[in-house]
């Protein structure tokens, strides 16, 4: 027994050696990689921001509310959640180099996700994906994220990680090669769609940064998006409020805040907020969203009773604003924001790219009929 234990582990390593041997790369590094000139990114244009005033460039709240918010949603508002750089290159390959704020990790969404970048690129008018960027085990990544162009000028657009900052990034181009800012406006930054709520707003848990509910609804719409999404932090904070309110000239607000909020919060807290948008734009389309099906709803009985809670208060704000004379103000309802099969999230609440993309389908056709 003991003389075929040793044969069988040297069977199993032998076909492990030769496996390893024989597995493909996924762009092998040769030795007739070209030469590439790296181009601080803070040279092209930064979209997705409320304010430049932030602590870092790659940061989505004004230095002005360090000390003065809670540490928390201080500390997420340093995540480049919905941050995106734009520029064009007729480089026929190209690098991204990048070091993360925190090389922060989470168990049940990808690294790519979380910490890593996303790569598109305009074609016929349409934004295709190019490249998900996958961080390295360290802070520091530097990854290619295309190769074997043919040389044509194209413009580019690259998301920013959700949750986790961005302390420096570069964009490596062929050596003579030509990169600049972007030729063509688009996602269009003109009247962002300003977006507030929680961990499912700021991007958890998309395979990538272009999964993002936010992101897909700014390619579809052509439309800057800003993503004010805070991982169980979204509970109607003031600050907050002031910073949506201080946007020049908002297309519309969507608030998606139910989930991080209790029953209590939304009637102390919800209609002043948004008295704080409407000082500062009475007309602008308001959306409220309800809190979404959870997948274990239909059998957890006290989390049902406390969601529809949640809800019938959200509801009772928008209807009361309604009779007030309010009449820019639109409502979602949960049934069938991320479809009824259970199939839309990671963990019974995180959307996975599926929910990403039905909330998306849901939300959009009232946006649309908002922004007319």
């Amino acid at each position: 027994m003991k003389r075929i234990a040793i044969l069988l582990s040297v069977i199993i390593l032998s076909c492990s050696a030769s496996f390893a041997q024989d597995a493909p790369k996924l762009y092998p590094e040769t030795n007739s990689e070209p030469e590439y000139v790296y181009t601080d990114a803070s040279v092209f244009p930064l979209y997705g921001k409320v304010t430049t005033d932030t602590y870092d460039r790659y940061g989505r709240l004004p230095g002005c509310l360090e000390g003065k918010i809670r540490e928390g949603l201080w500390n997420l508002g340093r995540n480049s959640a919905g941050l995106y750089i734009r520029f064009r290159t007729d480089s026929k390959s190209i690098r991204v180099k990048w070091e993360s704020l925190n090389n922060f990790g989470m168990n049940h969404m990808t690294a790519a996700g979380v910490r890593g970048l996303d790569l598109y690129a305009l074609d016929g008018g349409k934004w295709r994906s190019v490249s998900g960027l996958q961080p390295r085990s360290r802070q520091e990544s530097d990854v290619r994220a295309v190769r074997n162009m043919d040389g044509r000028m194209r413009e580019y657009m690259l998301y920013l990680s959700l949750y986790d900052g961005v302390k420096s990034l570069s964009i490596g181009t062929e050596k003579g090669a030509v990169i600049e800012g972007p030729a063509v406006d688009s996602p269009k930054s003109g009247k962002p769609i300003v977006m507030y709520g929680t961990s499912i707003l700021q991007g958890g848990c998309a395979t990538r940064p272009g999964m993002a509910f936010t992101a897909i609804l700014g390619r579809w719409f052509d439309r800057e998006v800003v993503n004010l999404g805070f991982s169980g932090n979204g509970r109607l904070d003031y600050e907050i409020a002031e910073l949506m309110a201080a946007v020049p000239d908002p297309a519309v607000f969507v608030l998606d805040n139910v989930p991080n909020c209790t029953k209590v919060q939304i009637e102390e807290r919800e209609e002043k907020f948004i008295e704080i948008l409407r000082k500062a734009h009475p007309k602008v389309p308001i959306i409220f969203v309800e809190n979404p099906d959870f997948t274990d709803l239909w059998l957890d009985n006290k989390s049902r009773e406390e969601i529809k809670a949640k809800n019938d208060a959200h509801r009772a704000v928008y209807e009361k604003l309604r009779k007030a004379g309010d009449k820019n103000l639109y409502y979602i309802p949960s049934k069938g924001l991320i479809g009824d099969d259970g199939e839309g999230t990671v963990d019974g609440t995180h959307f996975t790219d599926l929910g990403m993309l039905r909330y998306a389908e849901t939300v959009a056709p009232v946006i649309k009929k908002a922004m007319r």
